[in-house]
């Protein structure tokens, strides 16, 4: 007999400055774990090569996007080098109401969005890396780029670390394995709160009868 109980799925948000780790943490997550499916996006921008409609993106027309967001379709949305990004709510709701959890990869301003509009159902881990020196090496390891193009992503980084406190929880991602199975450990332990577990009630009721 199986005793699995019904609930409600989460809203797990990864943030972090750029070169933390925060997208190869969330491929080895979704890779683990069947139980949480990454979120996708509506985007005004054009498709690009090997994107898959539904799967990487909503493409979607800018007077179409306007439309959406006039109408509270949207958890979060923003502008980034003028093309529309957001986060449609119909299909998120409907995967936290079948109990599967959604993986956000976002940044504060999301976050923040996010949280006004999700409630309880948001949980939300910030990735540091071990050091500035680390972060810096990591940078100038993605590309040849000029000197003041690094500097301007050390810049950008230190903005996005200065909102850590506003996050739930806060890991160290100074090695990738042990920093996965604390991520893990944040999500089995969200999963259990007794707020998620929809059907414990229920269970409860029958042990007492």
């Amino acid at each position: 007999m199986s005793n699995d109980i019904a609930r409600r799925g989460l809203m797990l948000v990864l943030s972090s400055p750029s070169g933390a780790g925060k997208t190869t943490l969330s491929r080895r997550l979704l890779a683990d774990d069947a139980a949480i499916t990454m979120s996708v996006s509506c985007t005004t921008r054009a498709p690009r090569k090997g994107e898959v409609e539904g799967k990487d993106y909503y493409f979607v027309s800018p007077s179409m996007f306007d439309q959406m967001a006039q109408g509270n379709g949207f958890l979060e949305h923003a502008t980034v080098f003028a093309n529309q990004y957001g986060t449609p709510i119909e299909p998120v709701q409907l995967a936290l109401a079948q109990g599967r959890d959604v993986l956000f990869d976002i940044d504060w301003q999301g976050t923040q969005q996010l949280r006004q509009r999700a409630g309880d159902d948001l949980v939300s881990i910030f990735v540091l890396p071990p050091s500035h020196a680390e972060l810096e090496r990591r940078l100038r390891a993605r590309a040849q780029d000029a000197e003041d193009v690094v500097q301007a992503r050390m810049a950008k980084a230190n903005n996005e670390i200065s909102h850590w406190a506003e996050y739930d929880y806060v890991v160290i991602n100074d090695d990738l394995d042990s920093t996965l199975d604390k991520i893990k450990t944040i999500l089995d332990a969200e999963r259990m709160k007794r707020g998620r577990q929809t059907g414990i009630a229920e269970f409860a009721r029958k042990l007492m009868d």
